[in-house]
């Protein structure tokens, strides 16, 4: 079954990278009394993710900061390895939060996984983005398959 506004995000584990290597990071930990927009690529390193949906919220994050957002996160159904590496790549420094969603069990719990293995992707994460205040949905952008338009930045950052 796929979250909605008004959902609370169910628990899980994400991995991030940390000076000690790979760390788990709770949705209690991310999502816990903090306003969060989460936003979720397909892939870290594809194209559209690199050339147009990362960089959305890094041209934006201080506008979207601005708006009382404690963290800026981008997951994705990579390793923490790949994650922390697209990050360096990107150049987010301490701007969003990248994180690892391996196995897909996160993705999976939200009911946001989709199959691309006809690009040889395996099971991944639908792209999307939401604002979550306190690990409830308030507002939820799912986009359609192939396209990168109400879950880029500037989208959410109209919804703040």
């Amino acid at each position: 079954m796929t979250i909605k506004v008004g959902d609370k995000l169910p628990q899980g584990v994400f991995t991030i990278m940390t000076d000690n290597g790979p760390s788990p990071m709770t949705t209690d930990d991310l999502f816990g009394g903090k306003k969060v927009v989460l936003f979720a690529v397909p892939g870290a390193f594809t194209p559209g993710c690199s050339m147009s949906h990362l960089p959305s919220y890094l041209n934006l994050s201080d506008e979207i900061y601005a708006k009382n957002i404690d963290t800026i996160a981008c997951m994705s159904v990579n390793d923490a390895f790949v994650m922390h590496a697209w990050g360096i790549d990107k150049d987010v420094n301490d701007k969003i939060l990248m994180l690892a969603d391996g196995n897909g069990d996160f993705t999976r719990a939200i009911g946001l996984d989709n199959d691309n293995s006809n690009f040889g992707m395996g099971i991944r994460c639908k792209r999307f983005a939401m604002i979550a205040e306190n690990g409830i949905i308030t507002d939820l952008m799912i986009e359609e398959p192939g396209k990168i338009e109400i879950s880029k930045a500037e989208s959410v950052l109209s919804k703040l």
